[in-house]
């Protein structure tokens, strides 16, 4: 069974290539908790991602990376409960599933970089 994260990942990156802000009908639970919020809120997280991301304009980046990255900034500003580490530790997981090899190091320095302005500021 496909855990929810992999599920979160799958449709943003369908909405996406899309260019549609609204989350495919198949989803429940976690899975569309965390699509529909990060698609909610997409302007302040493209925002965080374009500052974090040196040499990487958020448009530039691979989608599949981009969806992974999006919806974990979602998860570091929305789910408190969530530890900092699970959320990098599930999207370089993610990414190395889904992406290239050298994703999971570029994943993981962007989140890096943004945990700390995000999780800091509360």
């Amino acid at each position: 069974m496909i855990e929810p994260r992999e599920l979160a990942v799958q449709a943003l990156y369908e909405a996406d290539t899309m260019r549609s802000r609204h989350a495919p009908g198949r989803l429940t639970g976690k899975a569309l908790r965390l699509v529909e919020g990060t698609l909610g809120d997409l302007d302040r997280i493209d925002s965080l991602l374009g500052k974090a991301s040196d040499n990487w304009s958020v448009e530039r980046m691979p989608a599949v990376d981009r969806a992974i990255l999006r919806l974990s900034v979602f998860e570091l500003l929305s789910e408190p409960g969530t530890p900092t580490a699970v959320v990098i530790a599930e999207a370089v997981r993610i990414a190395k599933l889904f992406s290239t090899e050298k994703s999971g190091k570029f994943v993981n320095g962007v989140l890096g970089s943004l945990a700390v302005r995000i999780r800091s500021d509360r």
